[in-house]
């Protein structure tokens, strides 16, 4: 059996367990250890990443590159990419629009690099059955990839036909599911304005009981995403106007999701705070 090398920018807590799962089906993986932070070392440590010194390091050698970062870094990690001259398959798994998608095709072409288009949908893939990859693009290298993941924790599932699809679809399911976290609170900014926010939370309980205003503890895993939800939510409206549909649901909950950005990260967060985060300021409620 030939082993695949393969390269992975930047593996967070997401992008490290999809490169665990390479790791398992036997491809050797290396990533981008120059100025990450300790965290970030100890995690792709322990699922068996190697390092590489620099961007042309990580590349020489590649057959597979999977870009797994921020939706606003997405082009600028694909032109870093390009710059070193790779020419296998680049593999863009962010949350970005067809449009962004596009171009970078256009910068991954310069120097005869493939581009498949990726989506990942469900959290980081630790049990069966619960993470997808969708992919789209050539037939050659989006079956590469299939290959790669094929029998893993992270299922992944052809999209024939030109890349954008995969982000397309990934970003029409983020649309449902991360607004209804947005709406979540501030439905419930509206009901603690007028003092009956236990009421609300009761009735969801209720007739809801498995969204997030149904399950305050769901809601208050939202505060630590937030910070990658904001700009996600941002080419989500990018590709409904591309579309000609109005992006002003994206909008209104990257606003929402701005005004959590002190939680960055912080599991621990209670949904209360995120609801009082979306509160007017009262002048009497100074210390």
């Amino acid at each position: 059996m030939v082993r695949t090398n393969v390269g992975i920018v930047h593996p967070g807590s997401m992008g490290a367990e999809v490169a665990a799962q390479a790791v398992a089906a036997g491809a050797a993986v290396r990533w981008l250890a120059e100025g990450r932070s300790a965290a970030t070392r100890e995690r792709a440590a322990a699922v068996g990443l190697a390092a590489a010194r620099s961007m042309a390091e990580l590349t020489a050698g590649c057959e597979v590159i999977l870009s797994v970062c921020p939706p606003a870094a997405a082009l600028d990690v694909a032109q870093q990419v390009a710059d070193t001259g790779f020419d296998g398959v680049y593999v863009d798994a962010n949350a970005i629009s067809p449009r962004h998608m596009a171009r970078i095709g256009e910068v991954m072409r310069v120097h005869g690099a493939t581009v498949v288009d990726g989506g990942v949908t469900g959290p980081p893939p630790r049990t069966p059955d619960t993470t997808r990859l969708y992919l789209s693009g050539d037939d050659t290298a989006v079956e590469t990839v299939r290959a790669l993941f094929d029998g893993t924790l992270l299922t992944p599932v052809v999209l024939p036909g030109p890349i954008g699809r995969a982000s397309a679809l990934k970003l029409a399911f983020a649309a449902y599911n991360k607004i209804s976290y947005a709406l979540a609170a501030e439905a419930g900014a509206l009901a603690a304005g007028h003092g009956v926010l236990d009421e609300l939370r009761d009735l969801a309980a209720h007739l809801l009981p498995d969204t997030p205003l149904g399950r305050p503890e769901q809601l208050g895993g939202a505060g630590a995403k937030a910070w990658r939800w904001e700009p996600e939510m941002r080419e989500i409206a990018e590709a409904w106007r591309d579309s000609g549909l109005p992006g002003t649901f994206a909008d209104a909950a990257a606003h929402t999701f701005d005004r959590w950005q002190a939680h960055k990260d912080d599991p621990d967060v209670p949904s209360d705070r995120l609801i009082a985060d979306l509160m007017p300021h009262r002048p009497d409620e100074e210390a």
